[in-house]
């Protein structure tokens, strides 16, 4: 069991052996998460800011809160995670599998998610104000008020996606149109 941090707040921070072992590189990550498949992943709270976590297994893992601003996420592995109200503007999560995982209330301004798996992902009151979305696939998402403005949606799967009162102002749809 690793160390625990808690914030001034009493919010539970994460588990800093996990923390500094991530930061060591992504071969060493998931060499590790192969060998500790049943160990629960928590990086609430982190600051992972810039960092390099390109094809990452985070699967499952608790991203509660976690600043992953302008983070090379690419062809990570995020499925089932919680990233609930984690700030990822900026982020790079091309080809990321972020299927079933959850992105409630979550900053993805100007995040580029082209390609990305988000099938099943929970994604309502997200902000992703100007993200690219670029052939990405939202097939089953809850999008219910997620803020899509002047976002990029061309190609992507919206199919059985709950829409409801999302905003697609200024957005360009999976048809190339333009929604005004």
């Amino acid at each position: 069991m690793g160390i625990e941090f808690t914030s001034g707040r009493g919010d539970k921070l994460a588990d800093a052996a996990q923390l500094a072992l991530l930061l060591q590189g992504t071969d060493r990550w998931n060499q590790w998460r192969l060998e500790n498949r049943r160990l629960a992943i928590d990086l609430s709270h982190a600051d992972l800011s810039y960092a390099h976590l390109g094809e990452v297994d985070l699967s499952g893992a608790n991203l509660e809160e976690a600043d992953l601003r302008k983070a090379d996420l690419s062809h990570a592995n995020l499925s089932g995670a919680n990233l609930h109200v984690a700030n990822l503007s900026g982020a790079s999560l091309k080809h990321a599998n972020l299927c079933r995982a959850n992105l409630q209330v979550a900053n993805l301004d100007q995040a580029n998610l082209r390609q990305a798996n988000l099938e099943l992902a929970n994604l309502s009151w997200a902000g992703l104000i100007r993200a690219n979305l670029l052939e990405a696939s939202l097939h089953g998402a809850n999008l219910h008020g997620a803020n899509f403005n002047s976002a990029s949606l061309f190609r992507a799967i919206l199919t059985n996606a709950n829409l409801e009162g999302a905003d697609f102002k200024w957005a360009t749809l999976p048809d190339g149109s333009v929604h005004s």
